[in-house]
């Protein structure tokens, strides 16, 4: 840490107050898994769902996390830490805000999502591994990537010429190619919703 930042949070408004407020307890939800596997169809159903139960989460995911603030790093090892951690400082801020956070990121390897896991805090860390054979998310490639990463167009591309560990202790794991979205999102928001109570 810069020897010039002194950090204050005892003076603002203490998180169990603001949790108090929005009648639920902040905590982050991290997808993991390969591109395809789901990850955002089941973050935005999981957001709208809590949306209609009167709670206040909010989705960060990759691509338009790499759309603004991370629009300056790309895909090597170090870009790929430094993408993490920034994502992780911001997760643990919104959850310091009482918000539940939706994060949904490949996050390939198991440093990286330990590594979130260290900076948002363990209690408040849930991480997902969103489940599915690779066939399966090259068949749902909207946006071609799979085929460029097979031509060679794309490199260090994960699940292709770039490994993906599987999680080793996730909280859930919800395989998307064995049950229908609805289904996925009703599983996950089970999982969540004692979670996220007031105690």
């Amino acid at each position: 840490m810069n020897q010039h930042v002194h950090p204050d949070f005892t003076s603002f408004v203490a998180r169990a107050a603001r949790e108090k407020l929005l009648g639920q307890s902040g905590c982050v939800i991290w997808l993991t898994g390969l591109s395809g596997s789901g990850k955002s169809t089941l973050a935005a159903g999981l957001q709208q769902a809590l949306q209609t139960q009167q709670k206040l989460a909010y989705v960060l995911d990759g691509d338009n996390l790499r759309a603004g603030i991370n629009a300056n790093l790309g895909f090597s090892e170090e870009d790929r830490f430094e993408n993490i951690r920034r994502v992780a400082e911001i997760a643990k801020l919104f959850v310091d805000a009482g918000l539940l956070v939706i994060c949904s990121f490949v996050s390939p390897t198991n440093s990286l999502r330990q590594l979130a896991k260290e900076v948002i805090g363990e209690k408040d860390f849930y991480e997902i591994y969103v489940q599915a054979p690779l066939e399966v998310c090259e068949k749902r490639d909207v946006k071609g990537l799979y085929a460029k990463a097979r031509r060679g167009e794309i490199k260090n591309f994960t699940g292709i010429d770039a490994p993906f560990d599987v999680p080793q202790n996730p909280a859930l794991i919800i395989d998307t190619s064995a049950q229908e979205p609805t289904a996925s999102v009703e599983n996950l928001l089970a999982f969540i919703q004692p979670k996220i109570q007031l105690s």
